[in-house]
């Protein structure tokens, strides 16, 4: 990595664990904070770029989740994979007071406590993907299989599919 001005907590993290990672700077849109217009401004394919949701499991309590940014998540799947009977996603006026993150820059590394974390196993079939870094405007990019062993994450089919275009 590159020296930068804003080193978030995500990026420190990864640098003490000696895990390789560049940054992808983009220009934030507060009008529109999708992943899908992430993906567009940045030219990520949706496929590589993956958003992090955070949920409330009825039995696990809080936990999260990693998908592609065109993809839906699909509650029944994954309650079932974190083993809930239901779960809710998590509003987004509790996001920072759960997580320490805002919307649009919520990454699965380096929230206030360490939940149990699941991805798609759509996340296996790219050599290289973007998260959060855990602000907006900036998109970690590393290896899967290093982000799945740090994070511990539990793989499975969890979504619904692709969201439907405009």
């Amino acid at each position: 990595m590159k020296d930068r001005e804003i080193k978030t907590n995500a990026m420190r993290i990864l640098e003490r664990s000696k895990i390789p990672f560049d940054v992808k700077e983009y220009e934030v849109d507060e009008s529109d904070l999708s992943g899908i217009h992430v993906a567009e401004e940045t030219n990520i394919s949706c496929s590589k770029l993956f958003k992090t949701i955070v949920l409330k499991g009825d039995r696990t309590g809080y936990y999260v989740c990693l998908i592609r940014v065109d993809e839906e998540i699909d509650l029944k799947k994954v309650s079932k994979l974190s083993n809930n009977k239901s779960s809710d996603l998590l509003h987004v006026r509790d996001l920072e007071s759960v997580t320490g993150y805002i919307r649009g820059g919520c990454s699965p590394i380096g929230m206030k406590k360490k939940f149990p974390t699941y991805a798609s196993d759509k996340i296996l079939r790219e050599d290289d993907i973007y998260i959060s870094a855990g602000k907006r405007g900036y998109q970690l990019h590393l290896k899967p299989a290093d982000l799945i062993r740090f994070c511990q994450i539990r793989l499975g089919d969890i979504t619904k599919g692709q969201l439907p275009s405009d």
